[in-house]
């Protein structure tokens, strides 16, 4: 299907699981509407948090714990929360939640969802306003009564308007990883059909954007089967409503996104031409057809054709379209019209880098901070469903309290844990970590001493987002300790814009001290972004791909890092984790070495 080697990418789309997702969504809801009511109940705000998120990274139905008796050794799911999941299963609905609707203005509550509109401030425009809606609370905005109410000044409608604006990116369009999620549900569905010759994603979600609006399906067929499959995609579950239905092309809702997904059936010898054409961009292939014009040819959806006689010369393939046009096959990933096309005319198109070439994850969490998962658990599923030859823990430091953060004891007590796994492993498979804080003057959240005795250190900010951040990442970059920033603008897509940070002064320092770049993979991050990580790799400076899991579930994020890393024409060269372990061990010795004049005393 694709055009490069596809490793476990859809193993968890194919376990997809209705039931768990239906209590998923009811415990956020739940979480938010005892946020809304107030600091007493913040704990059970907390509890329905973490079920929540439990059961979404669960590998099975959860009627499967039930089954085995397991459900409360889920950690996050104690004996309240899973008599309500049995309740939920016996019933198909559970009591308290819907009571719980009914106490507060619902209208509201996903509202906290969006950044500026805390539980407080909702609870006051709701007794001062009567506010009941979102729409209700956005014309209140609009209108100024808003900013009649004690507490709603100039500046927070302003915050609160900019948080709806930036929310608006992902109601309006869905999340790379969820569209993939649903767009390869729909593939696999259609691959069940005998009749589907060939069966593919297009347009910007095969060349893998971070953010997707409709999902473009191309199918390849027989012109006598076209009507039963054009049915089969109509009549699916997963419609929520019928837009189009034509002899070659057929449009529908979602359910599970509300968004629109549409269906193109061509012909075998089109297939080719199809693919490229309707995967695009736009603007490279107004760029290819203009060469193909100038040369004689022209492109379109059915094949390439000359343009003196109409002859039809080739569609059944991509790499035939390009081809006589004298083109390497250019990855869809890199087809933005950003010299692709002018490097694969000189056929100089770099090797991209691609998942088998990642050897190893190096940001991960554990039960020991914020993780769901054992130490051991990581180690035995990677093993199991990785190629991987190493993996990084790096649970989080002491300031993140929230997510339960590690102090130096309790680090040298999961040094000492790391050890005994390895041992029973007969490997050491696992390497020690952290991801540190980096505290608002630009110091660590740890000791120097404690970051020396570490294989690999990963700094982070997780505080101070509206300030100006480039000397706190500057003067982590100098410490001699420190391998990699981690998520290095701190975007959240959809509710939170990147700190203010001089991006080409940070990739700057971290050429010169030797610290690397990371490209986090979880869908709501992908930071680095892809014109971040192309800026520097351009200037020369490494990148690190890493997930950045909270559970097993999202040791499968690594395929959006290197969706990032394609996009930004990274070569295997250009990302460390592409490389054995002793190469990684040099280049933090090479650091530590090179930093030495910062603390000549520590590196004796």
């Amino acid at each position: 299907m694709a055009d490069y080697p596809e490793v476990n990418f859809y193993f968890f789309l194919l376990m997809d699981n209705k039931i768990n997702k239906e209590l998923v969504f009811i415990f956020n809801d739940m979480s938010l509407i005892y946020r809304f009511l107030g600091a007493t109940q913040r704990f059970r705000a907390i509890a329905y948090q973490q079920a929540a998120r439990a059961i979404d990274s669960l590998q099975q139905d959860v009627t499967y714990y039930i089954n085995k008796d397991t459900l409360e050794s889920i950690p996050g799911i104690g004996e309240s929360i899973a008599l309500k999941i049995k309740e939920y299963i016996s019933t198909g609905k559970i009591e308290k939640y819907e009571q719980l609707k009914k106490t507060i203005p619902y209208g509201i509550i996903n509202l906290m969802n969006i950044r500026g509109f805390g539980p407080q401030s909702l609870h006051k425009l709701h007794s001062v306003l009567k506010i009941n809606t979102r729409d209700e609370l956005i014309t209140a905005l609009q209108d100024g009564r808003v900013s009649k109410v004690k507490g709603f000044g100039t500046r927070k409608i302003e915050n609160m308007l900019k948080g709806l604006n930036l929310h608006k990116v992902v109601e309006d369009r869905a999340l790379l990883w969820r569209a993939l999620e649903v767009g390869e549900k729909i593939i696999t569905w259609l691959k069940q059909l005998p009749e589907v010759k060939q069966v593919e994603l297009a347009g910007s979600l095969r060349r893998k954007k971070e953010t997707i609006g409709d999902i473009d399906i191309l199918v390849s067929c027989e012109r006598r089967h076209r009507e039963k499959i054009i049915t089969h995609f109509t009549g699916s579950d997963m419609a929520s409503e019928i837009l189009a239905k034509g002899d070659t092309k057929a449009s529908i809702i979602l359910k599970e996104l509300n968004r629109q997904a549409d269906l193109r059936i061509v012909n075998e010898d089109e297939w080719g031409s199809a693919l490229q054409y309707f995967t695009g961009s736009k603007e490279h292939n107004i760029h290819l057809r203009t060469i193909a014009r100038d040369k004689g040819y022209k492109i379109s959806e059915y094949g390439i054709f000359q343009i003196k006689n109409n002859k039809k010369l080739a569609g059944k393939s991509e790499a035939e379209i390009y081809n006589i046009l004298g083109f390497q096959l250019i990855p869809p990933e890199m087809r933005e019209n950003r010299g692709e096309i002018e490097l694969a005319g000189k056929h100089k198109l770099p090797d991209i880098v691609s998942v088998d070439n990642i050897l190893g994850d190096l940001q991960m969490h554990s039960t020991w901070s914020d993780g769901i998962c054992s130490i051991e658990e990581i180690a035995a599923y990677v093993k199991k469903y990785f190629h991987y030859k190493y993996i990084v823990i790096t649970d989080h430091s002491k300031s993140s309290r929230i997510a339960k953060g590690l102090d130096e004891h309790q680090l040298l007590k999961q040094l000492k844990e790391i050890e005994r796994i390895n041992k029973k492993l007969d490997e050491n498979f696992i390497k020690t970590g952290i991801e540190v804080d980096i505290l608002s003057d630009g110091s660590l959240d740890l000791s120097d001493e404690i970051l020396s005795r570490l294989d690999w250190v990963t700094a982070s900010i997780h505080s101070n987002f509206n300030r100006d951040n480039t000397n706190r990442i500057i003067r982590a970059c100098e410490n001699p300790f420190v391998n990699c920033i981690g998520h290095p603008t701190g975007r959240l897509i959809g509710s939170r814009e990147p700190y203010k940070i001089n991006i080409n002064e940070v990739i700057d320092i971290a050429k010169a001290t030797g610290t690397y770049l990371e490209i986090n993979s979880q869908p709501d991050r992908m930071d680095l972004n892809d014109e971040l990580a192309r800026l520097a790799k351009d200037k020369g400076v490494k990148l690190v791909i890493s997930t950045d899991s909270h559970s097993l579930k999202q040791l499968h994020y690594m395929k959006l890092g290197v969706f990032i890393a394609r996009r930004a024409w990274c070569t295997a060269g250009d990302i460390l984790n592409t490389r054995k372990w002793d190469d990684i061990s040099l280049a933090v010795l090479n650091k530590r070495k090179k930093q030495a004049k910062a603390l000549p005393v520590m590196l004796k």
